[in-house]
């Protein structure tokens, strides 16, 4: 039997703006690898959806610096 291939991942939308990302690791000696972006994407993605949660989670439509 032949194993199924993952389905590939489902690329989102760039949330920032990857060439002041580039800019800053350049500013601060580094090199930026050509997939570093996506995975901060991830990340951000993440970290709003974990915000958004606690945002409901309190009862609150509105995203507040403290459910970061």
């Amino acid at each position: 039997m032949a194993k199924k291939k993952a389905a590939p991942k489902k690329e989102r939308e760039m949330l920032m703006v990857g060439s002041k990302v580039k800019a800053f690791v350049k500013e601060n000696g580094c090199m930026t690898a050509g997939d570093v972006l996506a995975a901060l994407n991830e990340k951000v993605y993440a970290l709003l959806g974990q915000a958004v949660e606690r945002t409901k989670a309190n009862k609150r439509s509105t995203v507040r610096p403290q459910d970061l």
